[in-house]
């Protein structure tokens, strides 16, 4: 119950910060929840890694570096999924950005998590 509790929330995320930010699109609802589903997927078994190979530029950044592979795992998962559109670097900054914040508040509020 949980998974789906978790599942909801970042579609419903994703939806919000593709309705407000210019560069992303969503073709409908079920490519919305595969790309959350995908998108949750991506930030268990890839980011990890992507953390660990990038640490010495996260060190020499003091971690701000981190923001960029946040919205690169975004494009990744726009790249992998047909129906998922991010047109550039920015509007997938601003939607990784979006999606944290709405996602964190909700899970709060709900009590996910």
């Amino acid at each position: 119950m949980e998974f789906l509790k978790r599942l909801v929330i970042s579609a419903l995320s994703l939806g919000l910060a593709a309705s407000i930010i210019p560069g992303i699109v969503v073709d409908n609802w079920f490519n919305l929840f595969i790309a959350a589903f995908l998108l949750g997927l991506v930030n268990a078994f890839i980011r990890p890694l992507i953390v660990i190979l990038t640490l010495p530029v996260t060190l020499i950044t003091l971690g701000l570096f981190l923001l960029v592979i946040n919205a690169a795992m975004l494009s990744l998962v726009a790249w992998i999924l047909p129906g998922f559109h991010v047109g550039s670097f920015g509007s997938a900054f601003m939607g990784w950005l979006l999606i944290t914040i709405v996602s964190w508040l909700a899970s709060k509020t709900i009590g996910v998590g």
